[in-house]
């Protein structure tokens, strides 16, 4: 009894002390998230903004809050947010801390999957048939069949950093190609939005699609916390697990589930935003250590705030042009990623 307590002391304040950067990161989220609604053709004091979301404000000021620029941040903040979370279950249950949905071809399969539903269910107009309500169900079955083939492909080294990243590649660049052959040869519902995809934007977003993948999320994110009781184990090796009663293949099944429904909500809509799955849980570890709980809100948190901030630095660097968002995430990405590949590198050799 004597040494549990301290021991238990010590992890209570651990969790805190998580909880509080947790907090922090909030707070910095909600701040992000009023510059992004405020900048634009005109300035918005986020004073002015609080205002007009509780109703007041003049007919313009709520058409360009609540219509232009709301949604979009908001799509940006469920987007970056799922992307990230993709990225911390896939990092903590293949024990690989390059494994991310850009890496292991998760996106690529995403955008074909939305691709090919466009592509099948447009008429002669381009006019979408369906309803637009199917088109995450489509980019969630395209994110599954590429992680199924990455992980099938990778055999029984599947927590190979190096075969997991080369079939990764493969996988998505196969996809892709796909979506650039789709786009060109097939009939597109509304070609535009489908070519951001590539790139990942978060312009020309409705309430509608908001409400779609915020429905979609709040499903995928109460599977994601019913699962991470469970996924500290997932640092032990097959045989360790088993001992706990842990049965890590089927496992490691439901993971992959959640992570691809996670980024084919995120994709749908926004596009294939790279490398915030990869960036944004390395940086929730490094602020909150740990505890998977508040490893979990500090990603969503953290995803959330990289894609609103990347949106908000293309429409201040190349306004009035509209850039994707995915631009700004890729050259900070890629070099963090060639960071983690040549760390992985040193410590292995």
């Amino acid at each position: 009894m004597s040494l549990a307590l301290p021991r238990n002391t010590a992890l209570a304040g651990i969790s805190r002390r998580a909880w509080l950067a947790v907090a922090i990161i909030a707070v910095a989220a909600i701040l992000v998230a009023l510059c992004g609604i405020g900048f634009g053709s005109t300035w918005i004091d986020p004073r002015r903004i609080v205002e007009i979301l509780l109703g007041e404000g003049s007919r313009g000021e709520r058409v360009v809050v609540l219509q232009l620029r709301a949604p979009r941040v908001a799509i940006a903040i469920l987007a970056g947010g799922a992307m990230a979370v993709s990225g911390y279950l896939l990092q903590k249950v293949t024990r690989n801390e390059l494994a991310s949905p850009g890496v292991l071809g998760v996106i690529g399969g995403a955008g074909l999957g939305v691709v090919i539903f466009l592509a099948l269910l447009s008429n002669e107009s381009n006019a979408l048939v369906t309803s637009i309500v199917w088109q995450p169900v489509a980019a969630m079955v395209g994110a599954s069949v590429a992680i199924t083939a990455v992980f099938l492909l990778s055999g029984q080294q599947a927590s190979s950093a190096v075969r997991l990243l080369l079939f990764g590649i493969a996988v998505g660049a196969v996809c892709k190609a796909g979506t650039l052959i789709l786009m060109i040869v097939g009939p597109i519902y509304r070609t535009t939005q489908a070519s951001r995809w590539l790139a990942g934007a978060v312009n020309e977003i409705n309430w509608g699609e908001v409400q779609v993948v915020a429905i979609g999320l709040a499903i995928a994110m109460i599977g994601v916390f019913a699962v991470a009781r469970r996924l500290p184990p997932t640092d032990l090796d097959e045989v360790s697990a088993r001992g706990i009663g842990l049965n890590l293949p089927h496992f490691r099944i439901l993971v992959f589930a959640l992570a691809s429904a996670l980024t084919a909500l995120a994709v749908a809509f926004a596009g294939g935003v790279g490398f915030i799955g990869l960036m944004a849980p390395h940086l929730a570890r490094l602020i909150v250590g740990r505890p998977v709980l508040p490893g979990i809100v500090a990603s969503f948190l953290l995803g959330a705030i990289m894609l609103v901030g990347a949106d908000l630095i293309v429409r201040v660097l190349f306004a009035p042009t509209e850039v994707p968002a995915g631009t700004v995430t890729a050259v900070i990405g890629t070099p963090y990623f060639l960071y983690l590949v040549l760390r992985r590198g040193r410590t292995n050799g």
